[in-house]
Order: structure tokens, then C-alpha cells, then sequence
């Protein structure tokens, strides 16, 4: 079975390695980046399925490290969080391709559902067939 790799971004350390954790003892394997610059640099090394992106963050916020995600690895998919219910940054995040978003603090089950679904989407790119292949006979 194909394991979801998903990066988490957010400035506040505590929350994105709690998360992490967490996303681990559901079957995920979690990476954690504490900015957009940060997580920018894991992409280039590293294939993730999945991006769990902040909106608010010091230095590049959400929505333009979501833009530069989708420009340079456009079969990733990415869903937004934020602890502002803000409609603007949700229309502008969808139009922007995120595959989702959620206030934070998101219910852990309905964040895990849609990091599946976001898998799911991903692993159906054709960009992303080798990958998922890969994975699926290596495990």
C-alpha cells in the first residue's frame, strides 16, 4: 500500500510537531517545515503527495508559498489552515488550486479525510503515477 507523504508548514513549532505526531499514528508519514521558505527548500528534495499549509506566516505567508508550490510541483496537492476565518484568503486559496481548507483548530478526523482525499487526487496524476507505483510495490 501506498504510504501519504505530507508536508505540515506552520510558523508555531508546537502545533506543526503535534500534528505530525499525530498524523504518524494514523499511517501518514509526516514532515514538518516551521516556514514557506523552509518548506520551498523540502520540496526540491523530497516528494510529498500532500501539503498542510498555514495561511499566516511571518516572511512568505500561505497563500504565495501555495502559488510557487503549484508552479513548481503542480501534481501536489495542497490544503490550506488557518486560525483567521477569513473568506478572502479561502476564495483566493481555492483559485489559486489549493485542493482545500480548514479552520484550525481542524477537527484531526476531518483533517485526516481530506489528506486522504488529497492523496487520492494526487496519486490519480498521471505526473505522479511513477511515484505512487514505486511506493505501492515497495512496500
Amino acid at each position: 500500500m501506498t504510504v501519504c507523504n505530507v508536508l505540515l508548514v506552520d510558523d508555531e513549532i508546537e502545533f506543526v510537531t503535534s500534528l505530525a505526531e499525530r498524523l504518524r499514528l494514523r499511517g501518514f508519514s509526516a514532515t514538518t517545515a516551521s516556514s514557506g521558505q523552509a518548506a520551498l527548500d523540502i520540496l526540491g528534495r523530497e516528494f510529498f503527495h500532500v501539503v498542510v499549509l498555514d495561511v499566516k506566516m511571518p516572511g512568505m505567508d500561505g497563500l504565495e508559498t501555495l502559488k510557487t508550490i503549484k508552479s513548481r510541483h503542480p501534481p501536489t496537492e495542497v490544503i490550506l489552515l488557518t486560525g483567521h476565518a477569513c473568506l478572502d484568503a479561502a476564495v483566493n486559496g481555492i483559485q489559486a488550486d489549493a485542493f482545500d481548507y480548514l479552520v484550525k483548530p481542524a477537527d484531526l478526523d476531518e483533517l485526516s479525510f481530506k489528506i486522504q482525499d488529497a492523496f487520492e487526487k494526487s496519486c490519480l496524476n498521471p505526473k505522479n503515477e511513477p511515484v505512487c507505483y514505486t511506493q505501492i510495490t515497495n512496500h
